[in-house]
């Protein structure tokens, strides 16, 4: 008994693996959920309502209209009524998990239009900034109608000049000397 004590007690030795009696059964939660949103769609729709009508129509009939001898619930319908419960014992906690499960979708989609709405407004930012040099360098650079504007002035100044040497030439020519 010390030889086992000790040898619990020391950390550099593997415990004993205790073996369960009764294996707990494997669930995929998955699978179940599926199946919770399957059960909860189908409950959202005309149909299961129209399913749902005619049961408890047919049922109210039968035991109003009968013969005594093959009732099964009588006027209060305690039957009836332990059944729908029960229906809606079990359909209210699936509709609840397919709930969680659409808001976990949701809540990662959501997540992901948070990215790309990052991504895009860091896009256009650059873009605008990019926009912005482009103008700046733009207004730096001469343009073709500036260009063309200073030639029109040189090319006028050269004309006066050439149509000044040409008077000047004139003057001299003219004068006697």
């Amino acid at each position: 008994m010390a030889d086992s004590t000790a040898r619990r007690a020391r950390l550099d030795t593997p415990r004993e693996v205790r073996r369960q009696l009764v294996r707990r059964p494997a669930r995929d939660s998955d699978r179940f959920g599926v199946f919770a949103e399957q059960f909860a769609r189908f409950m959202g729709t005309a149909t299961f309502l129209i399913y749902m009508t005619l049961f408890v129509v047919v049922w109210m009939l039968w035991n109003v209209l009968a013969p005594e001898d093959l009732k099964f619930d009588e006027f209060p319908f305690i039957f009836l009524t332990l059944m729908l419960s029960l229906q809606a014992s079990y359909a209210a906690p699936l509709i609840l998990l397919a709930q969680n499960r659409q808001e976990a979708r949701d809540r990662v989609i959501a997540e992901q239009d948070r990215q790309a709405d990052s991504r895009a407004h860091a896009d256009m930012e650059f873009l605008a900034r990019e926009v912005a040099s482009l103008r700046m360098a733009v207004g730096e650079v001469a343009t073709r109608d500036f260009l063309r504007s200073e030639l029109r002035s040189l090319l006028g100044e050269l004309e006066e000049r050439s149509e000044k040497a040409d008077r000047s030439e004139d003057a001299e020519e003219s004068a006697p000397g």
